[in-house]
């Protein structure tokens, strides 16, 4: 491949993007792999996975992410503290500094798709001014063929310029930086992180916004995963939770890893890689994912490296805890390589409850479902995050709030059309701690977990018996092969029966009070579940 093959000056006029110097047009791997090594964005690690830093943003930046406020949209989003407006004239302002910005850089342009489906894919441009940024988006989205390169016209665009900071007493951010999504413009624009995962939640958000309003069709922050005989299971779930480990299953092919869609004719994917967190990942627990930080292809974010041996540290979190590895799926052995699979037959709920009072798994109810879809609860734990000494409970609305534009009731109210009508089994999985709280009990271990869901999925669980535990109502199988019986209830293994009563009471009020927020868009069997 000839330099002039990848490389214009050229092209993105229509973004208002003149003077720019080289432009890569959709690079491949291995030419990102020299450019990143040649710009010293990153290092390549002992078998080859490149190891990147973020610098000062190693999460999300919840608190800079607004959407424009114009009439195509205003009367749509759900505005609040996600959902925060922005001045029209303010953006236009910012973008124009930001094209002024441009000017004599070296550009990144990956030209893709999000979501497997064809009838509901959504061509998008990423223009980054890092290399190991168009990595990202080559490793996240759907790649475009040849032919459709020749053609592509993005739906949407995101420009990402973590080197432009924002002025926020002129541009009225609330810092020097800011994602802000323009719908009427179908652009958004990064500037001042370098976090990778805002490229990602960008176009789900937009996905978020488009496929539940205009299409009916449900947009879920949820990982997919198929069996030998084409049954789909959904595993919502936040940060943390297991998401990603617990869909990846050896013996299940992996639709996706994180966000899905349910249409009329099933699930897809959005995406075509995955962004799993790998702090402390165990190579026995979680073999496929553990390989591919060994991969060509994968880029490790914030993950220690030895700079003379190469050789990763993956139980290092002087960086963050928010490890991650983002590549292809194709780094996944065992895969739905379309991307898409059929109408779920069981829907799982994870939790990672640290106060140690839900059950490693129980049966819900449609009604329950919809409450504990619209609650969306976790916990975070001790030393997660700076001034947290104890479990704090954690309510996102869909498992994903911070990226649902509309409001939950949307979404809520096409899972239950859609669990009705194809009679989904619900499950909800506590993937925290048994016999205590953080700092007393001990965490769910993956192998109970995994064997609990495939129970569940394969049956077993539904036919036996079951019992009702008084605190959420909710029904708890009695036991599970490969799982110790005394474990299916939680209250079974605390030492101090009066503290677990105690504290499952104090859970189930916080969840009544975050629920308050919800009970004028449900029914009264889904307002009373708790």
């Amino acid at each position: 491949m000839k330099l002039n093959d990848i490389t214009r000056g050229t092209g993105l006029e229509e973004h208002g993007i003149t003077n720019a110097n080289l432009i890569y047009w959709t690079p491949p791997t291995a030419v990102l792999y020299e450019l990143i090594v040649k710009r010293g964005e990153g290092l390549i690690s002992h078998l080859g996975a490149v190891a990147v830093k973020t610098g000062h943003y190693t999460g999300r930046a919840a608190n800079d992410k607004f959407i424009v406020d114009e009439p195509s949209c205003h009367d749509h989003i759900d505005w609040g503290k996600v959902n925060r407006p922005f001045d029209p004239e303010k953006f236009a302002g910012l973008y124009k500094r930001m094209l002024a910005y441009l000017h004599g850089k070296d550009l990144f342009v990956q030209d893709c798709f999000a979501g497997a489906s064809p009838g509901h894919r959504l061509p998008v441009r990423i223009i980054t001014e890092k290399a190991w940024h168009s990595l990202f988006a080559r490793n996240m989205f759907i790649r475009a063929t040849p032919a459709e390169l020749a053609g592509h016209r993005p739906a949407f665009t995101v420009i990402d310029m973590p080197a432009f900071h924002a002025i926020p007493s002129v541009d009225g951010t609330n810092t020097e930086t800011f994602i802000i999504v323009d719908f009427a413009g179908k652009v958004v624009i990064i500037g001042g992180t370098s976090y990778a995962g805002e490229i990602k939640k960008s176009i789900f958000t937009l996905l978020n916004y488009l496929l539940p309003r205009d299409r009916r069709v449900l947009s879920m922050h949820c990982s997919a995963n198929a069996g030998a005989q084409g049954d789909v299971a959904l595993f919502f779930g936040l940060s943390g939770t297991g998401k990603t480990t617990l869909s990846a299953d050896p013996g299940r092919a992996l639709i996706g890893d994180d966000e899905h869609g349910w249409d009329d004719r099933g699930v897809f994917n959005f995406e075509g890689g995955c962004y799993a967190k790998i702090i402390r990942l165990s190579r026995e627990s979680e073999p496929e994912i553990y390989e591919t930080t060994r991969r060509f292809g994968t880029i490790l974010e914030n993950v220690a490296i030895d700079t003379v041996t190469r050789r990763i540290d993956l139980d290092d979190d002087s960086f963050t805890e928010n490890t991650r590895a983002s590549y292809p799926i194709t780094h996944i052995p065992n895969i739905v390589r379309s991307g898409m699979g059929g109408h779920p037959n069981q829907v799982i709920m994870l939790t990672c409850d640290a106060f140690g009072v839900l059950p490693p798994i129980a049966r819900l109810t449609p009604e329950q479902a919809m409450y504990h879809f619209l609650s969306g609860y976790t916990a975070k734990v001790a030393g997660t995050e700076a001034g947290v000494t104890e479990p704090q409970a954690v309510f996102s609305a869909c498992f994903g709030a911070p990226f649902m534009a509309l409001h939950p009731s949307v979404y809520a109210e096409l899972l239950k059309e859609k669990i009705a009508r194809h009679n989904v089994g619900c499950w909800l999985v506590n993937t925290g701690w048994s016999g205590g709280g953080y700092g007393v009990g001990s965490r769910i271990p993956i192998a109970c977990s995994r064997a609990l869901i495939n129970a569940a999925i394969d049956g077993t669980l539904a036919s036996g018996e079951m019992e009702k535990e008084p605190f959420f109502g909710l029904m708890i199988p009695k036991g599970c092969p490969g799982v110790p019986a005394e474990l299916m209830n939680p209250r079974n293994v605390w030492e101090d029966k009066a503290r677990y009563d105690a504290t499952a009471r104090e859970l189930a009020e916080r969840f009544r009070r975050n629920f308050a927020q919800y009970r004028g868009y449900v029914s009264a069997e889904v307002a009373e579940v708790l």
